[in-house]
């Protein structure tokens, strides 16, 4: 398996109001969105191409909204990148951003 494009990890995803795990993962590989648990177990997966990722207007900084499978998920990253060599996810606007580079649609 390639380097993943983009990976986060100690994400808090939800869908609607429920919290599914406070410490996930997200994660962009082979051209695949990957929404993982804490242990590794998949929430739920799509190609890139067909997954919407927008920033809410209506949250703070360092959320995002991922549409895959017609489900919409709220994903809370970092409000900033994380310093080098530092533990902890790194901002919405990153993972915004890699999900449309890996779908080639620009940044």
């Amino acid at each position: 398996m390639a380097e993943p494009e983009f990976k986060a990890t100690g994400v808090r995803i939800g869908r609607r109001l429920r919290s599914l795990t406070r410490a996930g993962q997200v994660r962009i590989s082979d051209g695949r969105l990957e929404l993982l648990t804490s242990y590794g177990t998949e929430i739920d997966s799509a190609p890139v191409q067909a997954v919407r990722a927008t920033r809410p207007w209506f949250a703070p900084d360092g959320r995002a909204l991922a549409d895959l499978n017609g489900n919409r998920y709220l994903l809370t990253l970092g409000d900033h990148d994380p310093a080098p060599g530092q533990p902890g996810p790194p901002a919405a606007r990153r993972f915004i951003e890699a999900v449309r580079r890996a779908a080639g649609r620009g940044a």
